[in-house]
């Protein structure tokens, strides 16, 4: 059984039998973080009414948490593309 450190970030390697990857997982809880902040700035903004900066920094949010999943999926030895992708390659 792998237990997780208090700050919630696994150290550094891939998930224990899953694919046959080393993948740093806290390049993942990194990318998660930065999406996280850039959602809530997105969100500021909107309240603030700058539209503009809002829709920039929602954009930066899902191209972070697009790259936590991408690191996810090859810790888990997944090489197939998401739902959609094959019609933007």
């Amino acid at each position: 059984m792998t237990s997780i450190p208090e700050d919630g970030i696994p150290e550094a390697g891939g998930i224990p039998g899953a694919g046959d990857s080393d993948v740093d997982l806290n390049e993942a809880a990194r990318q998660l973080e930065q999406a996280v902040h850039d959602a809530q700035v997105a969100f500021d903004c909107l309240a603030l009414g700058d539209v503009d900066r809002a829709r920039v920094h929602a954009i930066t949010a899902r191209a972070a948490a697009d790259a936590a999943e991408n690191v996810l999926r090859a810790a888990l030895g997944e090489d197939r593309l998401p739902v959609g992708m094959s019609e933007v390659l």
